[in-house]
């Protein structure tokens, strides 16, 4: 009996020790398990970490260029402050101001289709300079040698328009910039009616904007109103007048037939002049 409790003793022992060496070797596997999660857990983290620094540092330098990019390039067109009521700049970029209100008033003379109901005048400005008679007598002087010097020659008439000004008079700068055309080549002659060139001179406040146009009569002063309307027939004139005046003689007539005593009432009761209502509103 006791030969078989210590076998039995054996076998528990031995049982018991096998299961405490798998406990023990099935604890450092989970171990191990464990410990690959955790490196390859970091080094994810890490390498996400990574990849938000990278794309931090890729949208911070597509800023910057975005932002260099805007300073050094300028818009198309721009609209700017001009300092007066009723008149706006635009800044052009790359493109002839000339060029560009000729073609609109063109389009505009040839298709008589009204596209604008705001803008009443388009003008274009060639060159800026100060308001005063000395420093546009400076500018002004190569500034035209391009239309007036000789060889070149042709007609020309001077527009001026100040607003908010009163550093130059009209007479002044008038008689300045016929004598700088008459001394380039005395074959320039001034024509107003029908000059080949019109020099437009604006001064707003202190800045003195010039340029030099083609057809200005022909594009109706280049009001964007006006040219599209349709060109008087001169000959229909006269015919229209006389009509007018025919009928105005007849109606005549017919009121001192009818009333005798008109030249009495008339002179007894005092004349009212009539005041227009509908006037039009002009806005440069």
């Amino acid at each position: 009996m006791a030969a078989v409790q210590e076998s039995k003793k054996r076998s528990r022992k031995q049982y018991t020790n096998h299961a405490a060496k798998k406990q023990r070797g099935g604890g450092a596997r989970e171990l191990e398990f464990t410990e690959e999660e955790e490196e390859e857990r970091n080094s994810d983290e890490e390498e996400k970490e990574e990849d938000d620094d990278d794309a931090e540092a890729a949208l911070k330098k597509e800023v910057k260029q975005i932002r260099s990019s805007t300073a050094k390039k300028q818009r198309r067109f721009l609209a700017m402050e001009s300092g007066a009521n009723n008149v706006v700049f635009v800044r052009t970029l790359n493109i002839d101001p000339n060029k560009l209100v000729h073609h609109i008033l063109q389009d505009l003379h040839t298709t008589k289709k009204k596209k604008s109901r705001v803008i009443l005048r388009m003008l274009p400005v060639s060159g800026t300079c100060k308001a005063f008679i000395e420093e546009m007598e400076k500018y002004l002087g190569p500034f035209l040698e391009s239309w007036f010097k000789a060889p070149n020659q042709g007609t020309f008439q001077i527009v001026f328009k100040a607003r908010n000004s009163s550093h130059a008079k009209r007479d002044e700068v008038i008689k300045v910039l016929a004598g700088l055309v008459g001394n380039m080549n005395p074959k320039n002659k001034v024509d107003l009616t029908n000059p080949e060139y019109t020099i437009i001179v604006e001064i707003i406040k202190n800045v003195c904007c010039v340029s030099v146009v083609r057809d200005y009569v022909l594009f109706r002063k280049f009001n964007l109103q006006e040219v599209v309307k349709n060109d008087r027939e001169p000959e229909d004139l006269p015919s229209r007048v006389e009509n007018c005046e025919e009928g105005k003689e007849e109606s005549a007539k017919e009121t001192e037939s009818k009333s005798p005593c008109s030249e009495e009432c008339s002179a007894g009761t005092p004349k009212q002049e009539s005041t227009p209502t509908d006037d039009p509103i002009k806005l440069e």
